[in-house]
C-alpha cells in the first residue's frame, strides 16, 4: 500500500515531491504525480518504510500519553506552591505520570 507516511520516512515531501489520489474505485492509494528529481521508488520501499514509521510512532505512545498528562497539570503553580510550602506536589505528580505510563 502507497502511502504519505511511507514517502516521508524516505525523505519525500507531500505536494513538493509528489501527489497522491484516491479515486474511490476500490483500487486504492496511487502516486498521482512523480514530481521529484530522484527516482521513484516502487511500494515495496514505500510499505517498508511505512512499517518503520508505524514501528517508531507505536513505540512512542507512553510519551504521547505522557504529554496529554502534564498538559492537564498547572506545572508553574505545583511548583510555586512547592517552593512556598516546602511540599513535592509537583515531583509527585510527574513520577505519578511516569508510573503510570513507563517506558517500554
Amino acid at each position: 500500500m502507497i502511502t504519505a507516511t511511507g514517502l516521508e520516512q524516505l525523505g519525500f515531501t507531500a505536494e513538493v515531491d509528489f501527489k497522491l489520489q484516491d479515486d474511490g474505485t476500490g483500487n486504492g492509494i496511487y502516486i498521482k504525480e512523480w514530481l521529484s528529481s530522484s527516482e521513484q521508488p516502487i511500494e515495496s520501499e514505500i510499505e517498508a518504510a511505512d512499517a518503520v514509521y508505524q514501528t517508531n510512532w507505536n513505540a512512542k505512545e507512553y510519551a504521547r500519553k505522557r504529554k496529554a498528562k502534564y498538559d492537564a497539570l498547572n506545572q508553574f503553580e505545583l511548583i510555586s506552591d512547592d517552593a512556598i510550602n516546602g511540599t513535592t506536589t509537583h515531583k509527585d505528580a510527574i513520577l505519578a505520570i511516569k508510573s503510570e505510563f513507563p517506558k517500554p
